[in-house]
């Protein structure tokens, strides 16, 4: 029997496959629990377009973040921090922080998307990895200066 997923079951397929899978175990617990429905020609189409509308919608998403990704890359953010004795800045500069200043330029980004490899803790110029989309990353230009 050929069934199309609905959700991603552990050993069996992921959402959106369509598996052949013994009668039983399809009748019994996939279609049963609401883990697939039998694949006929009908659902074979219905699958084929979900699949172009969320490939579509990537598309959609890839080029709005190259976008926003082009804006990072133009821009340059000074952040005037307290230091002490050498330098050494008091505390850290968070993702947080970041984002507010991306937000006062007009750049909206999540503070999840900041990929702080190591802690901004001394004055100084740091290439900061943004990670739009699993396809599009940016990298943005971050200089602490004293206050």
């Amino acid at each position: 029997m050929k069934v199309i997923f609905l959700k991603d079951v552990k050993g069996q397929g992921k959402k959106g496959q369509i598996k052949e899978v013994k009668d039983g175990y399809g009748m019994n617990f996939l279609i049963k629990n609401g883990y697939a429905v039998m694949a006929t020609k009908t659902g074979v189409t219905r699958l084929e377009q979900e699949n172009r509308l969320q490939e579509k919608e990537e598309q959609e998403k890839i080029v709005s973040c190259m976008k926003i990704k082009e804006q990072i890359e133009k821009v340059q953010v000074k952040i005037p921090v307290k230091t002490g004795a050498q330098d050494q800045v008091f505390g850290s500069v968070s993702t947080k922080t970041i984002v507010s200043y991306l937000k006062e330029m007009g750049i909206s980004v999540d503070k999840k998307e900041i990929r702080l490899e190591i802690p901004l803790t001394s004055l100084g110029s740091y290439d900061i990895e943004i990670k739009l989309h699993k396809k599009v990353s940016a990298v943005l230009k971050v200089t602490l200066v004293k206050e």
